[in-house]
């Protein structure tokens, strides 16, 4: 038998590529040195792919600061497809895993995609705001993430970062609790099931938002 028919497939979130580790091992550095992030709960990170992450979004950082306390798993993130318009942008991204989605249009190619790389066992991180937005927590989101979700039948992950990045200050990041899905995907993919997971998503962010002003209100 051949050697490639002895192989265990690793699934996609597992597979160690250079340039992530690189980035990896520098974001590391500058979370803990001059931009430091305190991060809260982060052993609810610690998931067995496949499972979907959401964040809030407030800038480019977001994917970073997201991304980074899930140990051992590369995360494969949606981003606007604007931003592989620039040939080194382009290479950089696609060696990162970003998947790019056309935000003004309903672009079933990038769900596909992200429906694959589920199947394939990758992580895969989502704003599902569409955009930054900065009133409010998850008051104004699509319903693509739910979508996707429901059909790949996987846990849902929120992450909020409590505002945007800044250098020389203490940055907060909240892991919530790992979403379970799994009664919602019992009673079919429709317009209530998505609802009703939205609403556990702004649910969570709620928590979690509360959970971080009352640790600085001490």
């Amino acid at each position: 038998m051949k050697q490639a028919e002895n192989e265990v497939r690793r699934p996609a979130a597992e597979k160690r590529t250079v340039l992530y580790t690189v980035a990896r091992c520098l974001v590391g550095v500058l979370f803990r040195t001059l931009g430091p992030v305190r991060y809260y709960h982060k052993e609810r990170a610690q998931l067995k792919a496949p499972f979907i992450l959401v964040s809030n979004h407030w800038s480019n950082m977001d994917p970073l600061l997201a991304a980074f306390p899930v140990r051992g798993l590369e995360v494969t993130f949606l981003g606007k497809k604007e931003l592989v318009a620039v040939p080194f942008l382009k290479w950089l991204l696609n060696a990162l895993h970003m998947i790019p989605i056309d935000r003004h249009n309903r672009d079933m190619e990038a769900m596909r995609a992200c429906s694959r790389a589920l199947k394939d066992g990758a992580v895969l991180g989502i704003f599902p705001e569409g955009t930054r937005h900065h009133q409010g927590v998850m008051e104004e989101t699509e319903d693509g993430m739910a979508l996707i979700a429901l059909r790949a039948r996987v846990p849902v992950l929120p992450v909020y970062i409590e505002k945007k990045y800044r250098m020389f200050h203490v940055n907060r990041v909240c892991i919530g609790e790992p979403l379970d899905i799994q009664d919602l995907c019992e009673e079919g993919v429709n317009r209530e099931t998505c609802a009703l997971l939205m609403d556990r998503l702004k649910a969570s962010y709620r928590a979690m938002q509360a959970e971080i002003q009352s640790v600085q209100g001490k």
